[in-house]
């Protein structure tokens, strides 16, 4: 365009080709740095998201640890331990994104965002490294260190280390040229200052995700190992608690969870000691049916073992339950027709009887017992206390009396589930829908129809503080800030207070957590 001599039209046009190239190239860089902009953007968005639902499972964890402690207290306590770094790196992370625009105008105009002056100078000192440089890679490395530490001891979850060692790496680099290059140089020094800061908010996305995964592995985890054949144990079934001498034992061993397709491939059991023939015992519908003589008065032993073929490997399960013979009604029948316990805040029903003995010769007694109708049948109100000893007096036909007692466990109710129109857990729902929903509570498989009312719940929405709503639907106040949420939004309804309709004395246990993704 330049080279030998132009007529002045020429030179005007030549002008106005460079003038046309400079206005491209402008327009495309305002493009790429709105673009990165619009990228920063719903990063942060997600990334409240995710930490609302990081706090979520967080209770649930909490909840499962208070519930019980052997299993979840180990798994709560590393979960406190990352939530512990994260936290400290995430907030370093957005201090250092606050100082990168402090001087801004406006925080959301990206296309004046073309500089990087700000980490050159804060990170950057010749050929080397600030202390500030220094020390943002320092927190990465405590970060990745810390967190690598606390996942590579447990089996379930040391696959994510691998993650967390790439997502987290600061060893150099390659540039597209072959040379190598420090990372912090290669990722942050001379890119636009709205490039390196949605770089930063990536990082939280990374740490945010990372927190999310190990949560739900550890979740998922413990519900494969209640799956496992390890953690099954035997029961002995059978049609009545004592057998009289010369009857015939007709009991069935079977697992704790009873499933037709589980079945044996070895059974190896002895009646005191002496092994069992083919011919005393069957196995069908996933149970070891037991037929032999009852032998003497007194307690006999069945003991053993049940082999299972699991991931190709012998799992073997111990059995050793016991069966007494006896050669009159001398001892009562004590049983909860619901369950083997009873529990705190409900009214038990139980059947108590001698056998051989009328009803009306039989006397039961202890704390919270009183006599039903029907015979045999009694309901039990326990009070406090661990155990209950419920005491049994009767008197024979010949008129000479026998006296038993029975001990059983009180247990509390459950934790309720916290509810939603009806559905628990993660719900999807609109606007419109969740502002006129019904918040409530239920007992999961729980042996009792009891009905529980809510009285108050608390709500989360991302960028609105927490509001505490009395009753069972959402307030004024909650509904304002509802309609400030955004789609995709995850709303946490927690700390959601229950009792028992007509038995408000009695406190129930915590009442699991709702979250809520907004559909629209």
């Amino acid at each position: 365009m330049a080279g030998g001599k132009l007529s002045a039209r020429q030179k005007m046009i030549n002008l106005m080709y460079l003038i046309f190239i400079a206005m491209l190239a402008l327009n495309m860089s305002k493009e790429v740095l709105s673009a990165f902009g619009s990228m920063n953007e719903k990063l942060s968005e997600n990334n409240q998201s995710v930490t609302t639902r990081n706090q979520a499972l967080l209770v649930d964890l909490a909840t499962k640890a208070d519930e019980n402690p052997d299993k979840f207290r180990v798994l709560k306590q590393k979960a406190d331990e990352m939530g512990s770094l994260s936290s400290e790196f995430n907030s370093y992370l957005e201090d250092l994104k606050g100082k990168m625009t402090a001087k801004l105008e406006d925080p959301t105009d990206y296309e004046t965002m073309d500089k990087g002056d700000f980490l050159d100078e804060h990170f950057f000192k010749g050929d080397g490294y600030k202390p500030e440089g220094e020390e943002f890679l320092n927190q990465i490395a405590k970060f990745r260190n810390g967190t690598i530490e606390i996942l590579k001891s447990d089996k379930n979850l040391a696959p994510i280390a691998a993650d967390v060692e790439r997502k987290f790496n600061t060893s150099p680099v390659k540039n597209r040229d072959g040379i190598e290059q420090d990372w912090l140089d290669y990722n942050y020094k001379g890119y636009p200052l709205v490039a390196s800061l949605t770089k930063i908010t990536q990082l939280q996305a990374d740490l945010k995700n990372t927190g999310s995964e190990v949560l739900n592995s550890m979740l998922s985890g413990s519900l494969k190992a209640d799956a496992s054949m390890t953690n099954y144990t035997t029961l002995l079934e059978t049609t009545k608690s004592a057998y009289f001498n010369g009857e015939t034992f007709d009991g069935n061993i079977v697992l704790g969870r009873k499933d037709g397709s589980t079945k044996p491939n070895k059974v190896e059991l002895t009646l005191d000691g002496r092994p069992l023939t083919k011919d005393q015992y069957t196995v069908e519908d996933g149970k070891v049916k037991l037929k032999f003589g009852t032998g003497s008065a007194g307690e006999h032993v069945i003991a053993g073992k049940l082999t299972f073929l699991q991931d190709g490997e012998s799992v073997e399960v111990p059995v050793k339950s016991t069966f007494a013979t006896i050669p009159m009604p001398n001892s009562a029948t004590i049983s909860a027709d619901k369950m083997n316990v009873v529990y705190r805040g409900v009214s038990n029903p139980m059947t108590i009887s001698f056998a051989g003995i009328a009803d009306n010769k039989v006397n039961a007694s202890a704390p919270g017992l009183k006599k039903g109708s029907g015979v045999g049948k009694y309901v039990m109100n326990p009070g406090s206390g661990r155990e209950v000893t419920i005491k049994v007096n009767g008197t024979l036909p010949n008129g000479s009396g026998v006296s038993d007692n029975a001990t059983f466990r009180i247990k509390d109710i459950p934790s309720p589930t916290g509810t939603i129109r009806g559905e628990d857990g993660n719900v999807s729902m609109q606007r419109s829908n969740l502002e006129i929903a019904t918040i409530g509570a239920k007992l999961d498989d729980f042996d009792f129809d009891l009905p529980l009312q809510v009285t108050s719940f608390k709500i989360k929405i991302p960028g609105q503080p927490t509001i505490t709503v009395g009753g069972t639907k959402l307030n004024s106040k909650a509904s304002a800030a509802l309609r400030k949420a955004r789609r995709g939004d995850g709303i946490t309804i927690f700390d959601i207070k229950a009792q028992i309709s007509g038995n408000s004395s009695y406190k129930l246990k915590k009442v699991s957590p709702i979250l809520v993704e907004l559909s629209n």
